[in-house]
């Protein structure tokens, strides 16, 4: 399915195929030979993305674009199932298998794998070669890799890049802080409300 967005329509290379449950939604360019899944969904939420050549999206895997932080998913890229990208680039030849996450302002370099269910955090860089062991976490930059058991060392680098500031324009401290990001958030996503399906 395809969707106009905010005034924007998917713009998909005649040589990639988009399996009909997959969502595509706004200002998305999908190159030549790229192949999406059923269930994957390439939103663009007032950001582009770009998807190079020969890019995969497998099932249900998740990529999302914001005004602050557009998408860019370079040549040659696998996106596993239940990925989910959210406003990152992602350079040439990365693997992300199954289950990762990589978060809104990522830099992923060349070549990266980020195994099973692992995290690249915000406004973390990852250098080209990198790899993200099972279920860990880079974070960061310079980017620490880090075993899920290290939570304070992960949570103390995760403190410094302000998730709610640099997503939600939110200070952590907040009292009400699930009160005003649930509601600003919700505003922002209810533009899907004029979206017009364009298949």
């Amino acid at each position: 399915m395809r969707f106009e967005h905010l005034g924007v329509s998917p713009r998909i290379h005649p040589d990639a195929v988009v399996a009909p449950t997959a969502v595509i939604s706004g200002d998305v360019v999908i190159g030549p030979d790229c192949q999406i899944l059923h269930g994957a969904v390439v939103t663009a939420e007032g950001g582009a993305i770009t998807l190079g050549t020969n890019v995969i999206v497998m099932e249900n895997a998740l990529i999302r674009a914001t005004a602050t932080n557009p998408a860019h998913i370079a040549d040659h890229v696998l996106v596993g199932p239940m990925a989910s990208i959210s406003g990152a680039v992602v350079e040439e030849e990365v693997f992300l298998a199954t289950g990762t996450r990589v978060f809104n302002g990522a830099y992923l370099g060349a070549r990266s794998e980020v195994r099973i269910n692992g995290v690249v955090h915000l406004r973390t860089t990852l250098p080209p070669d990198s790899t993200v062991p099972i279920g860990w976490v880079a974070v960061g930059h310079p980017v620490q890799i880090l075993s899920p058991d290290r939570h304070e060392e992960i949570w103390a680098a995760q403190r410094e890049l302000d998730f709610p500031g640099y997503v939600f324009g939110l200070d952590r401290e907040t009292p009400d802080l699930m009160v005003q990001l649930t509601e600003r958030y919700g505003r922002s996503l209810a533009r899907h409300v004029h979206d017009r399906r364009v298949d």
